[in-house]
C-alpha cells in the first residue's frame, strides 16, 4: 500500500476533523489525539478538532483530552474529516460530519474495514493498531513527547502490553523510538492499562464468579446487567479488562463477556488465544474488529445469544 502524505492531504485546508469510534479504547483515544496534536503543530493554519465520546478517566493523561469535543453540534462541513480506527457507522454523533466533510481519510487497521471507507484510505491489518499507523504517517520532525505519549497509549492498549499476536517486530521498534522521546512509560502501563479502582474491581470479581466454562473447557463466558452495574453505580468503560482476564484462564481457547446496553440488547466482547478468528464470528453478527479480539451487538436472551454465537464458534474449535 503507498504510503499516505497527512500533510499534502490536508494542504489548504482551512478545517480539519477528527473521530473515532464509539465506546473509545485506548487505541481510538491514543492515535485521535496523536493526530490532533501532528496537525495542530503541522498546520496551524487550520482549525482541527477532535470529536469522540469522552474516554475513560484512565486517559487524561494525554495532552489534548480536555480539548474533545462530544457535543457533536451542527456545523458547516469540514474541508478534511478523518476517520479513526472505525468505519463511519461505528463513530456515533461524528460520523455526520465524516459523510459532509469535502474530502474524507480513512485510517484503520481492522481487517474488517480492509477496503477503508473513505474517499482517501491507509488501512493496514498487519499494524498492531491505528496508533502505529499514526507513527508511520507522522513526518518525524514534528513528533515530542506528549505525541509520542499518546501513540505509545494507542499501541500498548491494542497490543496487550506487546503480549498479543499483533505485535510485530516493527511494533517493538516503534515502541523503542517512542520511548527515547523521554516520557514516564513505566507508570503509564500501569496507570491505563492495569489499575483499576476498588468498584471496578468488586465488579470484575462478581463477573468472573458467575462465569462458566463450555465446549469441554475451551470457551468461557459471563455477563453483566444493568441491575448490577446501577447497583455498582458503573457503566461500560469500568468494564474494561474483564473479557481479557478470561482469556488467560488456563484451557480456554475463547473468552466472551456481554453487558447490557439497552432492554434485551448486549454489547459483546471477544477474545481468543490460538484457534478462534473471532472478527469471523464477529462478522456474522454485524461487527467486527481482529482475528484475536473482535465485538458486536446483539439482541435478546443471554443464553440465546451465546448459543447464536457458540455455532458460530464451534466451526473453528474440535471438542
Amino acid at each position: 500500500m503507498d504510503k499516505l502524505n497527512l500533510l499534502k492531504e490536508c494542504e489548504g485546508a482551512k478545517t480539519i476533523g477528527i473521530g473515532g469510534h464509539i465506546r473509545p479504547d485506548g487505541d481510538c483515544v491514543g492515535s485521535c489525539l496523536a493526530l490532533w496534536m501532528y496537525l495542530t503543530k503541522a498546520c496551524p493554519e487550520a482549525v482541527t478538532e477532535v470529536f469522540i465520546e469522552q474516554p475513560a478517566d484512565v486517559f487524561g493523561c494525554i495532552r489534548g483530552v480536555d480539548q474533545i469535543r462530544s457535543d457533536f453540534p451542527e456545523r458547516e462541513p469540514f474541508d478534511v474529516f478523518f476517520a479513526l480506527d472505525c468505519v463511519p457507522d461505528r463513530m456515533g454523533g461524528a460520523e455526520q460530519y465524516f459523510h459532509a466533510a469535502k474530502k474524507t481519510i480513512n485510517i484503520d487497521h481492522h481487517i474488517s474495514n480492509a477496503n477503508g471507507s473513505g474517499m482517501v484510505n491507509y488501512v493496514e491489518p498487519k499494524a498492531s493498531a491505528t496508533s502505529e499507523l499514526i507513527y508511520e504517517l507522522a513526518e518525524k520532525e514534528y513528533l515530542d513527547a506528549d505525541i509520542a505519549k499518546a501513540i505509545y497509549i494507542g499501541i500498548i492498549h491494542d497490543c496487550g502490553v506487546f503480549q498479543y499476536s499483533n505485535t510485530s517486530p516493527r511494533t517493538l521498534r516503534i515502541a523503542a523510538d517512542l520511548i527515547s522521546y523521554g516520557f514516564d512509560f513505566t507508570s503509564i502501563i500501569d496507570e491505563t492499562f492495569y489499575e483499576r479502582t476498588y468498584v471496578q474491581s468488586q465488579v470484575m470479581s462478581e463477573a468472573l464468579l458467575k462465569s462458566r466454562l463450555f465446549m469441554d473447557g475451551k470457551c468461557i463466558v459471563t455477563s453483566v446487567d444493568r441491575e448490577m452495574m446501577e447497583a455498582y453505580g458503573v457503566g461500560p468503560k469500568d468494564l474494561d479488562g474483564i473479557v481479557n482476564q478470561l482469556r488467560i484462564i488456563r484451557g480456554v481457547e475463547c473468552a466472551i463477556f456481554l453487558y447490557q446496553t439497552g432492554e434485551a440488547e448486549y454489547k459483546v466482547s471477544m477474545r481468543s488465544n490460538r484457534y478462534v478468528d473471532v472478527s469471523a464470528v464477529a462478522t456474522c453478527f454485524g461487527g467486527g474488529g481482529h482475528v484475536r479480539a473482535a465485538g458486536c451487538t446483539m439482541n435478546g436472551e443471554v443464553s440465546e445469544i451465546i448459543e447464536q454465537l457458540s455455532q458460530q464458534i464451534r466451526k473453528q474449535i474440535i471438542v
